[in-house]
């Protein structure tokens, strides 16, 4: 594991760049290996997860590359083989493969993901999901086990008992090459879902209702791609630059940006008393002062993102009054309040409810990262704070955040990664 170490206090300023969507890219992976001919993605993240993700291709015998945000995978030469455990461990959305192989061969065994522990995120819609397509499912000794007796998979009416980003994507890649229609109700609306329909219609498939919550599927015999696929900008990343910006910033744009995607989010800030320049792909945050409390809930898109509710938590203790954070999907994802409170913030957690009161300094520290919205939190208190902050399992933060220490450094802040060894990582 990496140390994040940094040394706070100061403004930063300046502009950045969003990378493409992690929650669009760890879905686009698995679904690159339903093609019959090898595929190009564009704006790939340089994350950890990535990384993972091509440690898992590469069991299946299917080649990637990856070089300055342009990702290859060629499944042309793919075989069906146990898939690495500490991969599939290290990140929850390697379930996707669970959809991806039984769309492809008919049949998947997978091992539980792992990823960031913020509460029970069980899969039981996606079981769902996989039987109503034809398929049997078991679970035994910590890994699951999809079969289909060598039958084809058939459409099917599928109702989402809740909405659910995962269970919807899983379903779509096992129903693409179905026989007959498919039909998802109470689907996840999210953008990445979106960019993940996009990626598999530009290779011959037939779905339709992307961002509504029906999505119809015409499964088809073969993908095959024949253009380079552009994934989308990170809506999450963008969102924890602006609160960055609104936090310690004194004048930061953020480029690259889909402002319809944080419609939620940057009506907060304007709420919390954020000035926000809005342009058709970039957003400018000049210094932000005379803030005050706001109530925050969070809700499946288009409503506030779970992801984006520990980022903003920093920008709330500069706000007169107290504000409430109520987290309607992962109640329990609080990691981040008991570390910002060993640096002197005013946070405290009641009956699920996040409650931040005014902080009027914060001091360095010795954190730790639980999850990766919760290191992005701690991340920007260590800006914040006067001295050092180290910030322990910065693996966590590089699983999902683009670059981020050169992202940094380019709107002055002193910050590096340690490695246990004491060897800096640039």
């Amino acid at each position: 594991m990496k140390k994040m170490v940094i040394r706070g206090g100061q403004q930063l300023s300046g502009e950045v760049t969003i990378g493409g969507a992690k929650n669009s890219t760890v879905a686009l992976i698995p679904a690159a290996i339903l093609a019959d001919t090898p595929v190009r993605l564009d704006s790939v993240p340089d994350i950890l997860d990535v990384h993972n993700l091509m440690i898992i291709l590469e069991s299946m015998n299917v080649h990637s590359t990856f070089k300055d945000g342009v990702m290859e995978i060629d499944p042309t030469n793919i075989i069906e083989s146990a898939l690495p455990s500490r991969a599939i461990k290290s990140l929850r959305a390697s379930y996707y493969f669970m959809g991806a192989l039984l769309g492809k061969f008919k049949r998947a065994t997978v091992s539980f993901p792992g990823g960031d522990n913020i509460g029970p995120r069980p899969i039981d819609q996606h079981i769902k999901g996989f039987k109503a397509l034809g398929a049997t499912v078991n679970e035994q000794n910590d890994s699951v086990y999809i079969t289909t007796d060598n039958r084809e998979l058939h459409g099917a009416h599928i109702f989402l008992d809740v909405v659910s980003v995962g269970a919807t994507i899983n379903v779509i890649l096992a129903a693409v090459k179905a026989n007959g229609q498919t039909i998802i109700e109470n689907a996840a609306r999210e953008p990445e879902i979106i960019d993940l329909v996009t990626f598999l219609n530009s290779m011959g498939a037939k779905i339709r209702g992307a961002g509504t919550d029906v999505i119809r599927i015409d499964g088809v015999d073969s993908l095959r791609a024949s253009a380079t696929h552009t994934i989308i900008p990170d809506r999450i990343e963008a969102g924890t630059y602006l609160s960055l910006a609104a936090s310690v910033g004194n004048g930061i744009q953020i480029n690259n940006i889909i402002p319809e995607h944080l419609e939620s989010f940057n009506s907060k800030l304007i709420e919390l008393g954020v000035d926000l320049d809005v342009g058709e792909d970039s957003i400018y945050v000049p210094e932000a002062n005379n803030l005050h409390a706001i109530e925050i809930k969070t809700n499946p898109f288009p409503g506030f993102a779970t992801d984006l509710q520990q980022p903003i938590t920093p920008a709330l203790m500069k706000a007169q009054g107290s504000s409430v954070i109520v987290d309607t999907i992962y109640p329990k994802r609080v990691k981040h309040i008991s570390q910002l409170q060993k640096m002197g913030a005013n946070v405290r957690v009641e009956n699920d409810i996040i409650i931040v009161a005014h902080t009027e300094q914060l001091h360095g520290a010795n954190v730790e990262a639980g999850e990766i919205r919760a290191g992005a939190a701690l991340m920007i208190a260590g800006l914040m704070a006067s001295g050092t902050t180290v910030i322990f399992k910065a693996d966590n933060i590089l699983r999902g955040y683009d670059r981020i220490v050169h992202k940094l450094q380019q709107l002055g802040a002193d910050i590096e990664i340690v490695s246990d060894e004491e060897e800096k990582v640039k």
